[in-house]
This record gives structure tokens, sequence and C-alpha cells, in this order.
């Protein structure tokens, strides 16, 4: 089985802003220019040597650069908001497809993760790939002392957009009507 973890405890960098860039502001050394070269003293550049196999790049962006959040982490995310009444349901209209959107009118319709005075956040998530192009996910919901459980299916389509297609809480299941 190939379950995944995520959310780690430091998942967001931190809310100082990134470093000065600015050569005219104290606190930074300024850019280094190179000397300009004429044609006279251009020198070939040498080819690069080759990389081993077992060395190549792994795909990874360099040290300073983020990776882009994952689809489980934003959906998540953005599930708890509308579920926690901080986002309208239509908020997620563009985000969903099928039955989605029904089933996220009617579960927020109790606004089951309000919370008095604490407002609830996504502690674990975790997911399974099916097959390509589709995730399921679970998700922890803390408010305090209390935990809900949040199940939710992502499909990619055709233009590469994830949606939601299916989302659940823990508890029991709403019947299903056939349209």
């Amino acid at each position: 089985m190939n379950k995944v973890m995520t959310r780690t405890a430091q998942r967001r960098p931190g809310t100082r802003p990134p470093g000065r860039r600015d050569p005219r502001r104290p606190g930074t050394t300024p850019p280094r220019t190179p000397a300009p070269r004429t044609p006279a003293t251009r020198t070939a550049t040498p080819a690069p040597a080759p990389v081993p196999a077992d060395t190549a790049p792994t795909g990874r962006t360099a040290p300073g650069v983020p990776l882009p959040p994952r689809p489980t982490d934003l959906f998540a995310d953005r599930l708890l908001a509308v579920l926690s009444g901080q986002r309208p349901v239509h908020w997620m209209l563009r985000h969903t497809a099928g039955r989605a959107y029904d089933e996220l009118a009617r579960l927020a319709e109790r606004g089951p993760l309000r919370a008095r005075g604490v407002r609830p956040v996504v502690r674990d998530i975790g997911y399974y790939v099916p097959r390509r192009g589709a995730i399921e996910a679970f998700a922890r919901i803390g408010a305090g002392d209390q935990l809900r459980a949040m199940a939710f299916r992502l499909e990619q389509g055709p233009d590469l957009r994830w949606r939601c297609t299916a989302v659940e809480l823990g508890g029991p299941r709403a019947p299903r009507t056939d349209d």
C-alpha cells in the first residue's frame, strides 16, 4: 500500500519577510558585477562534464526556493475553511466536480467544524494514490481538545487542475440519493 503521511510540524515558512535585496539599503552586500568583456578577451566556456547517472539531479528546487504545496494540503485547508464557516460554500465551486459540491453544501449547512473560541486547524494529512491522477486523502482536524476526521478524493482533470470529487466527515454516512 502506498500510503503517505504529510504535514510536518513546521509547515509554513516563518512570518518574517524575506531578506533585503536592495543594494542601496543597509544590511546587504552590493551585488557583484563582472568586469566588462571585449571580444578579444572572451574565452571559450568549457563544456560541462558528464554527470554519472547515480548523481544526477533529482528535480528538487534550489535550497532557498520553497516547494509548492501539495494538492492534498491545499484542499484540506480549503475544505476546512468552508466547513468551519470561514468561507462560503460557493468559494469551492470551481474546485469541485460531480456530487462533491452538493455533499459539501449539505455538510456546511450544519457547520460541523465550527468551534467556540478555538479556530480549527489541520493537524495531519495522509493520502493514498489509487491510480495516476487520483488521490484519496484524509485529514485530522483539531479544535482545542476535539479531534475530527475528514476524508476527500481529488482527481486531476484534462486541464491538469485538481478537483475535489468527494468529501466526508467522521460519523455516519448520509444516504445517497440518485439524481
